[in-house]
């Protein structure tokens, strides 16, 4: 096993390893960013709407990133590919940056809290998973990895249909209220 993890390591393409190594460090910073907003604003009287298809959402992201470390560390990537993903990071900043401490993993609705409408949320009602589900197909391909992409893109296109139903009825339920994307 250590020799075939040592010809892993050896055939492994430096750009594709360290692409990895960062977006799996950004999900992982925003894991905790998230917990941390759910927290505060579960103190703050948030309520937590549809939780059931978390765990869902949880398995497709964890097993894409995963699925990710099996196939890509030896393919050469797509600069030109890769530019489009460090864009989409760019929309995945500005929303973060837009949300700030609203911003989590889940659907919380704050009572009281106005909708965000600066920001993308001008021009999108959901930036986030725009940014998300771009993502998810973007990277794949920046290794060639097309199937993959077509896979991960439908699953998490099944997910976030639910996601989104779930988000659009807590909007319109509390019309002056804001959901945390």
């Amino acid at each position: 096993m250590t020799t075939s993890l040592i010809g892993a390591l050896a055939a492994a393409h430096p750009i594709s390893v360290a692409v990895l190594a960062l977006v799996t460090v950004q999900r992982l910073a925003e894991l905790v960013l998230s917990r941390r907003n759910t927290r505060a604003l579960l103190a703050r009287g948030a309520v937590e709407i549809a939780p059931g298809h978390y765990p869902a959402i949880v398995a497709v992201h964890a097993a894409w990133l995963l699925g990710l470390w099996v196939l890509a560390p030896a393919r050469e990537p797509s600069l030109p590919l890769l530019a489009v993903f460090v864009v989409l990071q760019i929309g995945r900043g500005w929303v973060l940056g837009t949300l700030r401490e609203r911003w989590t993993t889940r659907i919380l609705v704050l009572p009281g809290a106005p909708m965000v409408q600066s920001g993308p949320y001008r021009f999108l009602a959901h930036p986030n998973y725009a940014v998300v589900a771009a993502e998810i197909l973007v990277l794949p391909l920046v290794f060639g990895l097309v199937a993959f992409a077509l896979l991960f893109t439908a699953l998490n296109a099944l997910v976030l249909a639910v996601r989104v139903r779930a988000e659009d009825r807590a909007l319109r339920g509390e019309p002056r209220r804001g959901a945390v994307a």
